[in-house]
C-alpha cells in the first residue's frame, strides 16, 4: 500500500513537472511576445553583426526578451545571424519572430533623384543601404572599374539613372554600383545605340548633353526643342555657349562655394575651364548634373528644326523662347534679363 502510494506521488509529479514543461514550451514558443501597436516592425541586422546588437533592436519590440534569449539559443539563432532588412508582425511568437529574421530578409524600393555629385549621391543611398557614403564614393570612382567599362570620373555620374529600384537594405557599395551597371547597360539598347551613332555621338557624350539640356529645362515637353538646338551647334561646329556649363565651371572656384548663380554674367564667361563652352567648342569632359531618363530621350530624339538660340521665357517660366537668328534672340534675351533685373536679381 505505502508502495503504491509513492508510484501515484512520483507519477503526480512527473504528470506536474511534464505540464510545467509544456507550459514552458509554450509560452517559449508559441505565446504572442510582440509588444508594439503597429501591424508590424522592422530591424535591420549589420553584416557580421553580434546577437546583442539585434537582441537591442528587439527588446522595446518584446514583451518578454528573455524567453526570447532562451528559444534563440535553443534554435542556434545567436550564433547564425543573417544580414538583411526583416519584419516582425503584431502577434507573433517567438518561434515565428526566429523565422522571420533568420531567412525572410525583405527588398524594398530603393529611390534617388537627380543628384549634383557622386558625393551627393552616395549620401542620399547610403541613408537607405547598410553601404556607407565613404565606401560608396570608394566604389564609384573605382579607377579599375571606371577603365574597364569606358568611364572617367568626370563621366560616372552618368552611369546612374535616377528611378525607383529594389534592393535589399545589406546590399554593399560594390553591389549597388554593379547593379546600377547593370541597369544603364539595360537601358542601352540597340535602338539607343543606334541613334547615338547616327547623331556621331558616344554614350558618355549623350549622357552629357543630356545633364545640359536637364539644366536648361525640366519641362520634358521642351527638352526635345532644346536639344535639338545644341545638335544644330555640334553640327555646324558653333560653340554650344550652354550657361549650365558656366555655373558648373564656377562652383568649382572656391569663391563660389556654397552659393547660387541665378544670373549668368560676362564675368562667368571669362572662367578659363574646359567646362567653359562659351571659350571652348564642343561638349564639355563630363557631366553638369545627373539628367532625367527625359533628358536623355529628349537628346536620342531630339526635335529636327532650324532654331540655334534659345533663351528664358519671362512670360512662361520655366519654358523657353526659340530663335533662328540672333538679332531675334537678342530681344529675347533681353526681355528675359529685363524681368530679372525688376525682380531684384543681378548675380
Amino acid at each position: 500500500m505505502y508502495i503504491k502510494k509513492i508510484l501515484w506521488a512520483v507519477a503526480l509529479i512527473g504528470l506536474l513537472v511534464a505540464a510545467y514543461f509544456a507550459y514552458f514550451v509554450y509560452s517559449t514558443m508559441f505565446s504572442p511576445n510582440t509588444a508594439f501597436n503597429n501591424d508590424e516592425a522592422y530591424i535591420y541586422v549589420s553584416t557580421n553583426a553580434p546577437y546583442s546588437e539585434v537582441r537591442e533592436q528587439l527588446q522595446p519590440l518584446l514583451k518578454d526578451i528573455s524567453s526570447f534569449d532562451a528559444l534563440a539559443k535553443q534554435k542556434k539563432y545567436t550564433t547564425n545571424l543573417k544580414a538583411g532588412r526583416y519584419a516582425i508582425k503584431k502577434g507573433m511568437n517567438n518561434n515565428d519572430i526566429i523565422n522571420s529574421i533568420r531567412s525572410k530578409n525583405l527588398p524594398f524600393n530603393l529611390a534617388f533623384n537627380n543628384q549634383q555629385s557622386l558625393e551627393d549621391l552616395a549620401g542620399r543611398i547610403s541613408m537607405q543601404i547598410e553601404a556607407d557614403s565613404v565606401s560608396l564614393v570608394t566604389a564609384m570612382r573605382d579607377p579599375e572599374f571606371l577603365k574597364a567599362n569606358k568611364f572617367s570620373n568626370a563621366t560616372a555620374l552618368g552611369m546612374y539613372l535616377p528611378n525607383s529600384y529594389q534592393f535589399f537594405w545589406n546590399t554593399s557599395a560594390e553591389q549597388f554600383r554593379d547593379r546600377m551597371l547593370t541597369e544603364y547597360n539595360r537601358y542601352w539598347t540597340d535602338s539607343r545605340l543606334a541613334k547615338a551613332k547616327a547623331l556621331n555621338l558616344t554614350q558618355n557624350d549623350v549622357m552629357t548633353l543630356a545633364s545640359i539640356v536637364y539644366e536648361e529645362s525640366k519641362q520634358a515637353e521642351e527638352q526635345p526643342r532644346v536639344a535639338g538646338v545644341y545638335i544644330n551647334r555640334l553640327r555646324i561646329k558653333m560653340p554650344l555657349q550652354a550657361d549650365p556649363t558656366l555655373k558648373y565651371a564656377a562652383y568649382q572656384l572656391p569663391e563660389y562655394q556654397n552659393t547660387i548663380i541665378k544670373r549668368v554674367l560676362n564675368k562667368h564667361k571669362e572662367i578659363n575651364s574646359p567646362y567653359n563652352t562659351y571659350m571652348y567648342a564642343g561638349l564639355p569632359p563630363g557631366l553638369v548634373t545627373m539628367p532625367d531618363i527625359s533628358a536623355i530621350d529628349a537628346v536620342l530624339n531630339y526635335e529636327k528644326h532650324s532654331y540655334l538660340y534659345f533663351a528664358a521665357d519671362a512670360k512662361r517660366l520655366g519654358y523657353h523662347k526659340f530663335a533662328k537668328t540672333l538679332s531675334q534672340h537678342n530681344a529675347n534675351a533681353r526681355e528675359y534679363h529685363s524681368y530679372l533685373s525688376k525682380q531684384g536679381i543681378y548675380q
